[in-house]
């Protein structure tokens, strides 16, 4: 069996392709980073070194594969729409043209949560509940845009299922986790809000094994979006109080109310707007919003259809990280 991973040298694809090639499968990664895409190549994988946005290396990546797994993606809270929409939409597109060119008998599409939020708390979110009227974000807005062009290619004839992951966490993390941690080591988060929100997290670990599922799944569940969790909404509060003391890091007391954070985030964002400042802003209303509201999804379409069941819990996968920060951070 062969198999393609694009943003293979990312933190989701490098995951999937390692747990690939310990199950003997025929690996292939597309990627950027080439210093990661080497080790993953010295163990065993074969490395293309290559952007989404460049058709003709794109189709030559999928010629051959049983299984496409598209986890590359633009990914950020803020950045030019023209980058995110090379990226996540047209780049999704020459994925598409990739696998119907090269009858790749099943694609595996990652997407976003991203794409339900809207600055307000949301419980128990399925995946066809109603989505808002504006994105919160270019990466939400063009990640929505991707998704209709995968359903376009079913509807003309791909076999594809599309993962919807939400706050992916655990050793490697390059995204979510660290931003956090460096604002925890630094004493210069804020509780945001009342400080009870909740949220949903997702082990690594646990999103690999709904991708794989995904590949071996039933027809019935071609074309259909699954939303993907851990399963066990926390207080997020408590647990980055619960990793302050694991790491030593002060404990934040100071508050802000949600208005005043998110307006002043609004402001901060205006002014990198109007200046042309390309860098990210030190803080963003998707930021804010994301510390003080609640968001979880529903994974039973995941359970019942998939067969998902989260194996490592999120105290377990918080465990793995913190041992991994430890070893990584001077």
């Amino acid at each position: 069996m062969r198999a393609l991973v694009t943003g293979g040298t990312g933190f989701l694809g490098g995951a999937l392709a390692r747990r690939l090639v310990a199950q003997n499968i025929e690996v292939t990664i597309l990627g950027r980073n080439a210093r990661v895409g080497q080790q993953l190549q010295a163990a065993g994988m074969r490395f293309v070194q290559g952007n989404l946005v460049n058709a003709a290396t794109v189709a030559a990546a999928c010629a051959q594969q049983d299984v496409v797994f598209h986890c590359g993606a633009a990914v950020a809270p803020w950045g030019r729409f023209e980058d995110f929409y090379a990226t996540n939409v047209t780049g999704t597109e020459h994925v598409i043209q990739g696998c119907m060119a090269h009858n790749v008998a099943r694609l595996v599409h990652v997407s976003t949560p991203s794409i339900y939020f809207d600055h307000a708390d949301r419980l128990k979110v399925g995946e066809y509940d109603s989505l808002p009227t504006h994105a919160v974000n270019a990466y939400a807005a063009t990640k929505l845009i991707a998704e209709r062009a995968v359903e376009r290619a079913y509807r003309n004839g791909l076999p594809v299922i599309t993962i919807r992951p939400r706050a992916i966490f655990g050793p490697g993390d390059t995204t979510i986790f660290p931003r956090v941690m460096d604002a925890l080591r630094r004493g210069r988060l804020r509780i945001i809000g009342r400080g009870d929100n909740i949220q949903d997290l997702t082990y690594i670990d646990n999103v690999v094994d709904a991708l794989l599922l995904c590949w071996q799944a039933p027809a019935t569940t071609l074309g259909k979006k699954y939303n993907i969790t851990n399963g066990e909404p926390v207080l997020i509060w408590a647990k980055l109080a619960e990793l302050c003391a694991q790491l030593g890091y002060p404990l934040p007391k100071r508050r802000l109310p949600f208005r005043l954070a998110f307006g002043l985030a609004g402001l901060v964002e205006t002014t990198y707007t109007l200046l042309r400042l390309q860098r990210e802003p030190p803080v963003t209303r998707y930021a804010v919003s994301l510390l003080a509201k609640s968001m979880t999804l529903d994974i039973s379409a995941a359970r019942r259809d998939l067969g998902y069941a989260p194996r490592v819990t999120v105290d377990e996968g918080l465990d793995h990280f913190v041992q991994w920060w430890k070893a990584t951070q001077p």
